[in-house]
């Protein structure tokens, strides 16, 4: 049990000082399970035990379940601020904090209970993709026709700005 940390200089801080460009490890016998520095990026081990993952890029950066029928809204989602309806099945959601570059990608399915083949995939729509919004189109894809879904589950992935 530790009340306060004291770092090498001798400082009394409460918690851990990483003026001097110190890094944190988190060692568990003797291997290092953490590693964050002075800027805050941070490193863990990963399900394996031996390769390390970083926390910022590891991370989903937005998602949403849409419902996409009738009047749109949104089920849950995490930095997503809105999602325009373009026109039938074809939806942009815009993120909250936003990306870096257009460079980032995303990834979901599409859920459409009254069909016979419930499941859709969504489709990128070329050219549209910004650094906080991008445009998808989510259809069947035996003959690539765009649907409006119960349930749209997109998730989005790269460097925030």
């Amino acid at each position: 049990k530790v009340d306060t940390i004291v770092n090498a200089g001798g400082d009394n801080d409460t918690g851990i000082d990483l003026s001097t460009n110190d890094q944190i490890l988190l060692k568990v016998a003797n291997a290092t399970k953490l590693t964050m520095n002075s800027t805050g990026q941070t490193t863990i081990v990963g399900e394996g035990g031996t390769n390390t993952t970083s926390v910022q890029q590891g991370l989903i950066k937005a998602f949403m379940d849409l419902d996409g029928q009738s009047t749109i809204s949104l089920n849950n989602s995490f930095n997503i601020a809105s999602v325009t309806d373009n026109d039938t099945g074809i939806y942009s959601p815009a993120v909250t904090s936003i990306y870096a570059n257009v460079f980032y990608g995303w990834g979901g399915n599409g859920e459409h209970p009254s069909a016979t083949y419930n499941q859709r995939i969504p489709h990128c729509v070329a050219d549209a993709q910004t650094t906080s919004s991008t445009k998808i189109m989510i259809g069947y894809a035996a003959n690539n026709t765009a649907e409006d879904c119960e349930h749209i589950r997109v998730g989005m992935y790269g460097d925030l700005a």
